[in-house]
């Protein structure tokens, strides 16, 4: 891949996002699982549905499935182990022209996205804070700056107990990761606040997975990993990047060998991602340091209760509907952009709407 001519820039506005409020109950995280209806349609999207991860017919009974992801406890690899450049002669980032734009230097990765994914959104979610997608400005001085190649850490961060803010990994798609547990602790895909992909939005309208995107395993080779961490190092899915069974893995949801060195892999119970960060890298604020900012066009919304999302469409390039049932009722939301500018348009089930507008910021510096 050509070199990179972009600057290196650390922006000051720190990329947030908000969940649900401090009134749900929450689940901690958990090597074992009960397979839901929100678990069942999250298999569907990844086209796992009826493989030896359900356990037959646990998926339709809510039983433990039979087969379960191995961990271990262990310390930190030792030495100085990078992750090898891929045997695989794909480039991930080239699977996604259309939204991904990555060039390497000796030393770093960027990466250039709309944070938009190519498959729907939205659809699943329960525990919702209106939120709608919007294509982020994840370019230039903005962009995504990952380790060119991981170095592992002495002192490994773990996701249980910090990086509740900003993105912990990179997805192939160009669409940022995030701990699998919210700012407060409870397990996001658990209580109801991702969609079928595993997914939702921030508070600047900024879509992001907070489980393993592992609908991009779909007609790939697993030598293709699904994602990158802020440190460097590589996510794979559910099998070995050779294809084999996957090996015991380490609280990280990771584990090391000859061919890969250490690389992190995708489970269908907590953490899903990588649990942490194995390999060094800078803390600020609370999150990893650089990443992009994610800049608010309007107020972040607040939780609507009993609301659930039935269905989501881009009715244009730059427009989009989602639709939503409470209390038994449809509801319709039209919005769009024309350069700065944002348009919302909330229809009422009897058919009565209201618009609002907003003037976006420019892009933070």
């Amino acid at each position: 891949m050509p070199h990179s001519s972009f600057d290196l820039h650390s922006p000051d506005h720190l990329h947030t996002h908000q969940h649900g409020d401090d009134g749900h109950h929450g689940h901690g995280p958990s090597d074992s699982f009960e397979v839901t209806r929100r678990q069942v349609l999250y298999f569907l999207s990844a086209g796992l549905v009826g493989s030896t991860v359900l356990g037959g017919a646990a998926a339709a009974t809510g039983k433990k499935p039979t087969t379960t992801v191995r961990r271990r406890k262990s310390a930190t690899p030792s030495g100085t182990t990078t992750i090898a450049d891929r045997t695989s002669s794909v480039d991930p980032w080239s699977l996604y022209p259309k939204s991904v734009k990555a060039s390497r230097t000796s030393t770093e990765l960027v990466v250039e996205s709309t944070g938009m994914p190519e498959h729907l959104m939205m659809i699943g979610i329960t525990n919702w804070q209106q939120q709608f997608p919007l294509p982020q400005p994840y370019s230039g001085s903005n962009a995504w700056r990952l380790p060119a190649k991981g170095v592992l850490s002495d002192a490994p961060i773990s996701a249980k107990t910090a990086l509740f803010r900003g993105a912990i990994a990179l997805a192939i798609n160009g669409v940022p990761i995030f701990n699998a547990l919210n700012n407060r602790g409870e397990d996001s895909f658990l209580i109801g606040e991702l969609d079928q992909w595993g997914g939702h939005c921030g508070r600047a309208d900024d879509y992001h997975y907070h489980a393993a995107p592992l609908h991009l395993t779909k007609g790939q080779s697993p030598a293709i990993p699904i994602a990158v961490a802020m440190d460097g190092f590589a996510i794979y899915g559910l099998t070995e990047p050779d294809g084999s069974t996957l090996r015991a893995l380490d609280e990280f949801n990771g584990h090391v060998d000859a061919t890969d060195g250490y690389h992190y892999h995708a489970s269908l119970t907590y953490p899903y991602i990588n649990g942490g960060l194995r390999g060094k890298v800078t803390v600020a604020d609370g999150q990893i340091d650089p990443q992009p900012a994610a800049t608010p066009i309007r107020p972040a919304g607040n939780p609507l209760r009993g609301a659930s999302i039935t269905a989501f469409s881009q009715t244009a390039p730059a427009a989009w509907r989602l639709q939503y049932k409470l209390n038994g009722s449809t509801y319709q939301v039209d919005y769009s952009h024309s350069g700065s500018m944002y348009t919302f348009i909330f229809t009422d089930p009897n058919g009565s709407a209201r618009t609002e507008t907003f003037q976006a910021r420019p892009a933070a510096k």
